[in-house]
């Protein structure tokens, strides 16, 4: 993979520093992928506000995130996995949607209610996703009962969400915000915009209709493990004034980034799967639907305890996720939590952590 070049987009946000290492670090990938290929595909459960929905996650392969390109956040790794070359084709992402439509048809009995498109981008910024191509998705999928598309702030705009919601088809933004703190999303996630342009954002979405699903990051590097639950908690009240749903995702030690630089090193923990279930029980009266998916759950790499109860807290979240009722996280204990209590109160900010 050639070293990215920031675009005059690009140039002047987030911190040029963070920008340059990042590039550093993504410039040692040298994997290709074929962009008639989607990057992953799956079938599940999602909690929306119309109810539990059968789903249909995919994540198309673009030629990547801009801002990503150009440095990006420091715990993203996804723009590693990307097409080579800055864009894809209409005629190759409409074969990327035909493959996930198969695996659907081959693994399900009846098409998904739900279908949630990411792109590890925006999918409405048209250098990755382009009119043509959106368009087309948006007829694909006219028959189904709503449906999640993921963009940055900058690319919210009504006229293309019309695509999505002229069909009646109920119509969420899954914007990427990571944290309501503008200090943590600027400096510890190195993500350019501010709290007021996701705001800015909603309200584009909702004059066009739209919903919009924030989703925030749980311990980017640099916070201390209180630090970040705290963080996580304002992070979801200030969200849920805007919002209808809020997904806290843990971070995990994606390849090629600075995460996993410092992960190596012994400068970085995923968060504990405590402090998950803490942050989901402390705004469970949150207006709006908040949810987790621990990606890695149980794994060094991911959000985990100490081993032995890993399983059982990560299902706790997910029947949290769908009933949404605290009362799931009093049927699990571990005597970890009292190491965890301990890294709470003894771990401090921009030194090892306490515990593996």
């Amino acid at each position: 993979m050639s070293q990215p070049s920031p675009e005059v987009y690009e140039r002047g946000r987030g911190m040029d520093a963070h920008n340059q290492v990042m590039r550093e670090i993504r410039s040692r990938k040298d994997e290709t992928y074929d962009p008639h290929e989607p990057t992953r595909v799956w079938l599940d459960e999602d909690n929306t506000p119309g109810g539990v929905y059968r789903s249909l996650t995919i994540i198309l392969n673009t030629g990547g995130c801009r801002w990503a390109r150009a440095g990006g956040c420091t715990m993203c790794g996804y723009v590693a996995e990307s097409v080579e070359g800055g864009s894809v084709p209409h005629d190759a992402l409409m074969d990327q949607i035909q493959v996930c439509l198969e695996h659907e048809r081959e693994n399900a009995d009846e098409p998904a209610d739900l279908i949630k498109i990411y792109t590890s981008g925006s999918f409405l910024d048209e250098r990755e996703v382009g009119a043509e191509t959106r368009r087309a998705i948006a007829d694909t999928f006219a028959d189904r009962e709503r449906i999640v598309v993921e963009s940055l702030p900058d690319f919210v705009d009504r006229e293309k969400l019309a695509d999505f919601t002229d069909n009646d088809l109920a119509t969420d933004v899954a914007v990427g915000l990571e944290t309501a703190t503008d200090r943590v999303r600027h400096d510890c996630v190195n993500k350019y915009f501010d709290f007021a342009d996701f705001v800015a954002a909603t309200e584009e979405a909702d004059a066009a209709g739209a919903g919009v699903k924030a989703y925030l990051l749980m311990k980017p590097p640099f916070l201390t493990e209180r630090e970040a639950v705290e963080d996580m908690v304002e992070s979801v009240r200030r969200c849920a004034e805007y919002c209808h749903t809020v997904s806290m995702n843990p971070c995990n030690v994606q390849s090629y980034t600075m995460v996993d630089d410092l992960y190596f090193e012994g400068g970085y923990r995923p968060p504990w799967l405590w402090s998950v279930a803490d942050v989901l029980e402390r705004t469970a009266d949150a207006d709006a639907i908040v949810v987790s998916d621990p990606v890695g759950a149980g794994s060094d790499r991911g959000p985990h305890n100490c081993g032995d109860c890993d399983d059982r807290v990560q299902r706790s979240i997910k029947d949290f996720d769908l009933r949404q009722d605290p009362a799931v996280f009093d049927q699990v204990s571990c005597d970890c939590e009292a190491t965890w209590e301990t890294v709470l109160d003894a771990e401090t900010s921009f030194a090892m952590p306490l515990t593996r």
